[in-house]
């Protein structure tokens, strides 16, 4: 049985319909079998009080009816509208056996379906209330209740009958029967909701495959802008050095050097993304200490901005656990690197501490910082501050991939110029028990 996620939606939304239906077709069992026990004390000339029998099996046949056409048009099928079924239920079996016998009703064992319904379809409270009803209703049987004494012998062909140890008898075949029937189809159920189960588990995992590569491609994208921008500005002034040869410096070298980086940066990047293996890098990862990640990040990141100073220091700490990390981590410091150089391109400055639980980093540039509106769009999609410079999703890919690893993002403004961006990365799942 092939079960697609629309089918999963199907089966959750029609829910209250197959409780309503499993009470209907309950309901109509219990309906029969009242007639077929009355018929049958009739035949056998027992005297029974006919009218409140009568009413009370037609208030239940009544109810049957309102149930069938609600099930005509199920939507909007409430939880208490299934809790009040139950409980006209209760009160129907109550006036039945107060004129029946009372708590020596053989019958009275039916006390127990509409507790057993509620634990099925409803909530553990409603449940509970359920059963505290029906408890209170047979309690309350034993001191009240019209005695029909004429039931207990009745002599028939020449032989004396119990006909309360015949409607016990009766009792058990028809409950074995509701048990052997109800029971199926709640297991049936059950194994339905374990297949639909393992799919949206098949489908969260791919789900979560997905956007790992898909943050990891617009991340990839986003990290291209940097270098192609380095590469241009050094295309230009090549450029302007070839037209103009007499004004041209002994830095050529240097210069092809940094493109060589660049385009060797760019080729790496767009190597995460081919086809045959850019699925496993999206969740790839590598173990790391912590403070060798760091200078790992760091290094990446300085190979294209290095024109921007960085003052990085580090807590001393006596541990430095190994954490596994995969390269969107990496890729969302990065971004935050690139923003606060974007503001303030002649020096950074980057703090870093760890302890047991956790990895705190503070970078501070010393631009203009946030203006009111950028402070309250920042970190929406396709919102950038840098003019048409930026393409607003660095901060948002950042937000995007640290919420993958439950890390805090605040971004301050500072009283002398700047922003102050503090990360908080727990490393209850990325540390490794050694």
């Amino acid at each position: 049985m092939n079960l697609s996620i629309s089918d999963n939606a199907t089966f959750v939304e029609s829910a209250s319909r197959r409780n309503l239906q499993r009470l209907f077709m309950l309901r109509n069992v219990l309906t029969v079998f009242l007639l077929f026990a009355a018929l049958s004390l009739a035949f056998l000339n027992i005297p029974l009080p006919k009218l409140p029998i009568g009413i009370t099996m037609s208030g239940m046949l009544l109810l049957n009816l309102i149930t069938w056409r609600r099930l005509q048009n199920p939507e909007n099928i409430s939880e208490l509208e299934l809790l009040a079924q139950l409980l006209g239920d209760i009160a129907a079996l109550t006036v039945l056996f107060y004129y029946t016998g009372g708590y020596s009703n053989p019958f009275v064992w039916m006390y127990l379906l509409p507790p057993t319904v509620a634990a099925v379809a409803l909530p553990r409270v409603h449940a509970w209330l359920l059963t505290a009803v029906a408890v209170a209703c047979y309690s309350a049987l034993v001191f009240f209740y019209v005695p029909l004494s004429h039931l207990h012998m009745h002599y028939i062909e020449g032989r004396n009958l119990d006909i309360h140890l015949v409607g016990m008898w009766m009792g058990f075949v028809v409950s074995a029967g509701i048990v052997a029937f109800f029971v199926a189809r709640i297991g049936q159920n059950l194994r339905d909701y374990d297949r639909l189960i393992a799919v949206a588990r098949e489908g969260a995992l791919e789900s979560e495959r997905m956007m790992a590569l898909g943050t990891l491609a617009a991340s990839a994208a986003h990290e291209l802008g940097t270098p192609l921008a380095t590469m241009a500005i050094l295309t230009r002034e090549m450029q302007l050095d070839i037209e103009h040869p007499e004004e041209a410096e002994d830095d050529l070298a240097s210069k092809l050097n940094i493109l060589s980086t660049q385009i060797g940066r760019c080729k790496e990047i767009l190597s995460s993304l081919s086809a045959s293996s850019g699925a496993d890098r999206a969740g790839a990862g590598q173990a790391l200490t912590i403070s060798a990640f760091l200078r790992s990040t760091i290094a990446r990141w300085q190979d294209t901005r290095p024109a921007t100073i960085l003052d990085f220091s580090q807590m001393p700490f006596v541990h430095d656990p190994q954490i596994f990390t995969d390269r969107t981590l990496s890729q969302a410091l990065q971004n935050l690197l690139d923003n606060a150089a974007d503001a303030s391109p002649e020096r950074i400055t980057m703090q870093a501490e760890w302890n047991e639980k956790g990895l705190f980093l503070k970078i501070r540039d010393y631009g203009t910082g946030f203006s009111t509106e950028a402070a309250a769009k920042a970190g929406t999609p396709f919102f950038t501050s840098k003019n048409e410079h930026g393409l607003g999703l660095g901060l948002y890919l950042t937000r995007a991939i640290l919420a993958r690893y439950n890390a805090t993002l605040a971004l301050d403004n500072q009283a002398d110029g700047g922003v102050l961006t503090q990360v908080y990365l727990p490393l209850n799942q990325l540390k490794i028990s050694i």
